[in-house]
C-alpha cells in the first residue's frame, strides 16, 4: 500500500502548520521547507482547508493556520480527504472488469488489510505526529520509538 505525494505533503504541511502554532505559514514558506513546487502545495492547501483543517488567512500580512487543535485532526481522517481511493486491486477500483470477482477471495484479504491500514491512522493525531520549529530548521529530531514500545511487532 502506498501514499500519494499529495497525502505525504498535507500531512507534511499539518506538521508544519502545528509547529508555527504562535504564527500564520506561508505556501512559499513551505514550499521552500520542504522543497516541493509551491503550485502543488497550492492544491493540498485548498484540499486541507476544504476540509476545515486549515484556515485561509488573506491579505498583505495573510497566510495558513490550523483550523482545528492538533489533537482533533486525526491523520486516519486526513488520508481520507486526501486519497482518491484505496484500490490497492482492481475489484476496488470504478469500472472493475477482474473476471474474478464474485468469487475471488483476495477481496475480503485486502479489504481486512485496508481497514487495519486506516484504523491504525484512525489511533493518532496531529497532536502525536507534531514537532517543534526547530525540527524543520536543521535541529535534532526527536528520538525514533521502536515498533515494539508503540505496541507494534
Amino acid at each position: 500500500m502506498r501514499l500519494t505525494n499529495f497525502s505525504d505533503y498535507a500531512l507534511r504541511m499539518l506538521m508544519y502548520a502545528a509547529s508555527a502554532s504562535d504564527r500564520l505559514i506561508t505556501i512559499e514558506e513551505t514550499a521552500r521547507t520542504f522543497k516541493v513546487s509551491k503550485t502543488h502545495l497550492n492544491k493540498v492547501a485548498n484540499t486541507l482547508t476544504r476540509g476545515g483543517y486549515l484556515k485561509a488567512v488573506r491579505g498583505r500580512s495573510g497566510g495558513l493556520v490550523l483550523g482545528l487543535r492538533p489533537e482533533m485532526i486525526r491523520i486516519g481522517d486526513v488520508i481520507r480527504l486526501t486519497e482518491p481511493d484505496f484500490a490497492v486491486v482492481e475489484c476496488f477500483a470504478t469500472g472493475n472488469q477482474c473476471v474474478l470477482t464474485g468469487s475471488c477471495k483476495l477481496s475480503s484479504m485486502f479489504g481486512e488489510a485496508i481497514a487495519s491500514f486506516q484504523s491504525t491512522l484512525d489511533r493518532y493525531t496531529l497532536a502525536d505526529v507534531a514537532l517543534l520549529p526547530q525540527h524543520f530548521f536543521g535541529g535534532p529530531l526527536p528520538p525514533q520509538t521502536s515498533g515494539a514500545a508503540r505496541g507494534g511487532v
